[in-house]
């Protein structure tokens, strides 16, 4: 049965992390869709030197965060002690679970030559039974995402999480999850099935097509429909969208900043270990906040900030 699509929204712009711009695909206009909370799409943007803004020292508890690079580079570190950086197409996984404080920041590389940055980050909740468990990452290099094409080679998908076209995806993950990069030539059609008690959305970042029987254009989200099978057809410039479905938990949400639980007093516990320091700290945050100050005094003596 085709799966269709019930609702377009048009997402709106915010700040998020030290104060650079993102749109708000899910968790904003868009309520969020079990169990995904958010999904934060930042850039695309051409940075001058100096003016690339990332995410201080920051917690988090109860879900994780998925962050996709598509263009640029992001360097990340951790209260564990984990440090890495991510570049174009790379894929973090990172699995917050009892809490870890991290950090987001442009590269030295990015903050000496500028450049473009183009990203996503999806925060996936976590079902009771695995919210305290011990934080985890999945730093993954483009090479290990498998990347499969249609016969006709007009339409290729980068399975991230889930299945396509009988590829499985590298990643490992906590709950039944698809996350699929998909791109289709000027015209080029495609069907993928979805599992029928997975709920999901599609978010249009290149081009724009019919999807499940409804246009959706540029920077546009559609919220999937009851079925199995979801239709594509790519509009005369081609069209490139995330699909992103999963099982739904069917679990209370209590969602206070960076923390989510399932109930209001382990919101104040999180609170409470967070202030205490059981969530640990990561060394340099002086110099990471100094940082962020001055690449936003660059942005506003630039005249860009107003404009990203």
């Amino acid at each position: 049965m085709p799966r269709s699509i019930t609702k377009v929204v048009t997402p709106k712009m915010t700040r998020e992390g030290g104060g650079f711009m993102v749109r708000r695909v899910l968790g904003g206009t868009a309520s969020s869709c079990d169990p995904f909370l958010m999904l934060d799409h930042f850039g695309p943007v051409d940075h001058g030197p100096g003016e690339a803004i990332g995410a201080p020292d920051h917690p988090h508890r109860g879900f994780e965060t998925v962050t996709y690079i598509i263009d640029g580079e992001s360097q990340h570190k951790d209260s564990q002690g984990n440090t890495g950086v991510l570049g174009p197409g790379w894929v973090q996984w990172m699995t917050a679970g009892s809490g870890v404080v991290h950090s987001e920041m442009p590269t030295e590389k990015m903050q000496k030559y500028g450049g473009r940055m183009e990203g996503f980050q999806l925060w996936v909740n976590l079902p009771a039974e695995d919210k305290m468990i011990p934080p985890r990452y999945q730093d993954t290099p483009p090479d290990k995402i498998p990347v499969v094409e249609s016969r006709d080679k007009k339409v290729r998908v980068k399975v991230i999480a889930g299945e396509s076209m009988g590829t499985k995806a590298y990643i490992d993950t906590r709950t039944p999850i698809m996350y699929l990069d998909i791109s289709l030539e000027p015209f080029a059609s495609f069907s993928q099935t979805v599992p029928d008690s997975f709920d999901g959305f599609v978010y249009v970042w290149r081009g724009s097509g019919k999807i499940g029987g409804r246009e959706i254009g540029l920077y546009q989200l559609g919220f999937l429909g009851a079925g199995s099978n979801l239709d594509i057809t790519a509009d005369k410039d081609g069209c490139r969208l995330s699909l992103i479905a999963g099982q739904p938990l069917k679990e209370p949400v209590v969602w206070h900043g960076p923390f989510v639980m399932n109930t209001r007093e382990q919101i104040e516990q999180a609170i409470s270990d967070y202030h205490s320091g059981k969530l640990g700290k990561i060394d340099g945050m002086e110099e990471r906040m100094k940082q962020t100050e001055q690449a936003k005094q660059k942005q506003k003596q630039s005249g860009t900030w107003d404009k990203r």
